[in-house]
C-alpha cells in the first residue's frame, strides 16, 4: 500500500481565511492524520470577498471574472500559496515532501439548476508558486454533468467511520457558513446533502450589526430568546420540503424574519433556525442514525450545539471525541480527495449529488518543469 503525502486547503462559506491540513493517504481506506493550521484573511480581503460574491451573483459564464472577480481570485491564490509557505515553515516541513496540494478555492456563486458552480482561484498558478502538484475545480465536472455538485466531503467522511470501526450509521455534520450532512453506514455509499444556512445567517447579522462577522460560542444567542414565529417562517423556505440530494448557494437564505428583532434575540432566532433545518433532514434518511458527529466551526458554538442536542432524535458527539478535528476536517478532506484525483477515483455519487453513477472530478496541475 502506497501512501501520498498531501495537503489540502479549505477556504469556506464563513469567508475567515484558509484552513491548511496535512494527511497521509492512499485515498480509500487507509488516512492518518497529520498536523493543521489556520491562516486567517485580513478584513480587507473579506472586504474584497464580499464585494465577490455580491457581483458574482451575475455571472453566467463560470470562467468569466469581471470587475472585482479578477482580483478576487488572484487575491485568493496569493493568500493560499502564503498559508501552505506558512505552514511548511512552522511545522518544519520540507516542500520535497509534500507530493499533492487538493485546492479547493473559494466559492462565490452555487447554481447547480442552472449547471453553474464557481469557486475562485488559479490552480495553475498555485502550483507553479509553490512547485508542487495541485489538484482544483473539484466540483464543475459533476455539475457539468447534472449533479448538485456539492457536499464533496462525504466520500471522506465515509473513509473515517470505517477507519473508526462504526458498526451502525452514523451522521457526520458539518457547520460551516452553510450546513451539510453525510449519512454513512457500513457497507455502503454514503448519502449527503446541504442541509441549511450554517453560520452563515448569523455571521451576517453580527457582521451588519456589530462589525464583527461571529457570534463567538455563541455568546449573544445565549441571552436571546427564540422567536418562534420567526423561526416558522425561516423554516417555510421549500428547499427543507425537497429530499437529498440537494445544494445550496450561501446567499439563498433571508434573515428578513428577524430583521425587527434585537440583536440578542434575532441570534438566538437564527441559530435555532439553523439546528431545525439539519433536523427537518433526518427523515429523509434510510434510518435515524445511532449518532451525530458535528463538525466545522458550528461545533464551537456552545449555544448552537445546545440547540442540535434538544433538537435531533440521536446522540451528539464532537469531532474531537473520535480524534478528528472539527476545524481541519474540510481541509483534510481536500487532501484525501486530490489523492483520489490522481488515482482518477470517483468522489461524487448518486446518493451525494445525484449524479448518474459515481464520478471523478477536479484538474490536476502539474508545476513547471515536472
Amino acid at each position: 500500500m502506497t501512501l501520498t503525502c498531501a495537503i489540502g486547503l479549505m477556504s469556506g462559506t464563513s469567508m475567515d481565511g484558509v484552513d491548511v491540513a496535512l494527511i497521509e493517504t492512499d485515498g480509500e481506506r487507509a488516512i492518518g492524520l497529520g498536523p493543521s493550521g489556520f491562516f486567517p484573511y485580513a478584513e480587507e480581503d473579506r472586504a474584497t470577498l464580499r464585494a465577490a460574491l455580491a457581483e458574482a451573483a451575475a455571472i453566467e459564464n463560470r470562467a468569466a471574472r469581471p470587475g472585482v472577480l479578477a482580483q478576487a481570485e488572484a487575491m485568493v491564490t496569493a493568500r493560499h500559496a502564503q498559508a501552505v509557505e506558512a505552514f511548511l515553515r512552522a511545522e518544519h516541513i520540507g516542500r520535497e515532501k509534500i507530493a499533492l496540494i487538493g485546492f479547493h478555492g473559494q466559492t462565490v456563486l452555487h447554481r447547480p439548476e442552472r449547471r453553474l458552480t464557481v469557486q475562485l482561484g488559479d490552480g495553475a498558478v498555485l502550483a507553479a508558486k509553490l512547485g508542487i502538484a495541485t489538484a482544483y475545480d473539484f466540483r464543475a465536472a459533476d455539475v457539468a454533468g447534472g449533479g448538485q455538485g456539492a457536499p464533496l466531503v462525504p466520500v471522506f467522511h465515509s473513509a473515517l467511520a470505517a477507519a473508526a470501526g462504526f458498526s451502525a450509521p452514523v451522521a457526520v455534520i458539518n457547520i460551516g457558513g452553510v450546513a451539510n450532512l453525510s449519512f454513512v453506514a457500513p457497507g455502503r455509499e454514503p448519502i449527503a446533502c446541504d442541509a441549511g444556512p450554517g453560520n452563515a445567517l448569523v455571521d451576517d447579522l453580527m457582521l451588519l450589526r456589530t462589525g464583527v462577522a461571529i457570534d463567538r460560542d455563541g455568546a449573544t444567542a445565549a441571552k436571546g430568546k427564540v422567536d418562534e414565529a420567526a423561526l416558522r417562517a425561516l423554516l417555510s423556505h421549500g428547499f427543507f420540503a425537497k429530499p437529498p440530494p440537494k445544494s445550496l448557494d450561501r446567499n439563498d437564505f433571508s434573515s428578513s424574519p428577524v430583521e425587527n428583532l434585537g440583536l440578542e434575540d434575532a441570534a438566538a432566532t437564527l441559530t435555532a433556525f439553523t439546528a431545525a433545518a439539519i433536523a427537518r433532514l433526518l427523515p429523509f434518511l434510510p434510518t435515524l442514525p445511532a449518532l451525530a458527529i458535528v463538525c466545522g466551526g458550528g461545533a464551537r458554538n456552545a449555544t448552537l450545539m445546545r440547540e442540535l442536542a434538544e433538537r435531533l432524535p440521536c446522540p451528539l458527539a464532537t469531532a474531537e471525541s473520535f480524534g478528528w478535528s472539527a476545524d481541519a476536517m474540510e481541509a483534510q478532506a481536500f487532501a484525501y480527495l486530490a489523492v483520489r484525483r490522481m488515482k482518477n477515483l470517483p468522489i461524487t455519487f448518486p446518493g451525494t449529488t445525484g449524479i448518474d453513477k459515481p464520478m471523478a472530478g477536479g484538474l490536476l496541475a502539474e508545476p513547471a518543469g515536472s
